[in-house]
């Protein structure tokens, strides 16, 4: 029997901010339970470095990758366009999304996110870091 894997769209602040790479990679680590994460580059401290393709390359193969996937994992705590870009692409695609934000940041979560939240395909979560598992756990199940 061939088992499919699930593959998995992970966003996060690329050039809007990499103040939260660390963490991006925590989380990365903890969704390869769940399936192929796609987007794992997101995470590399050397990224800009190690991008060969230009702007289009980038969007073009992030948009394949989108297309192919199964769910979309969003961190949206640091704001940004590319972000916000690939959920709304996300959400055009019927696909399953889950946006996680951290309120003790002191950002604002964009009402266009936060409004989106309806609890089964799009889905919104204030969380902390701890609670990460729980969440992937119940959202994959």
């Amino acid at each position: 029997m061939i088992r499919m894997t699930r593959k998995i769209y992970f966003c996060g602040s690329i050039r809007g901010g990499r103040d939260d790479r660390d963490l991006y990679e925590r989380l990365i680590n903890n969704l390869r339970q769940y399936g192929e994460v796609l987007t794992e580059h997101i995470a590399d401290k050397d990224l800009f470095e190690k991008e060969k393709l230009d702007d289009k390359g980038i969007h073009d193969r992030d948009m394949d990758w989108l297309i192919s996937s199964d769910a979309i994992v969003a961190e949206v705590t640091q704001p940004s366009l590319g972000v916000g870009y690939e959920i709304g692409r996300a959400v055009a695609l019927n696909k399953k999304i889950l946006c996680l934000f951290r309120p003790e940041s002191g950002k604002h979560l964009s009402a266009m996110i936060a409004g989106a939240n309806n609890g089964s395909n799009f889905v919104v979560k204030n969380y902390e870091e701890t609670q990460a598992s729980e969440i992937f756990k119940q959202f994959f199940s």
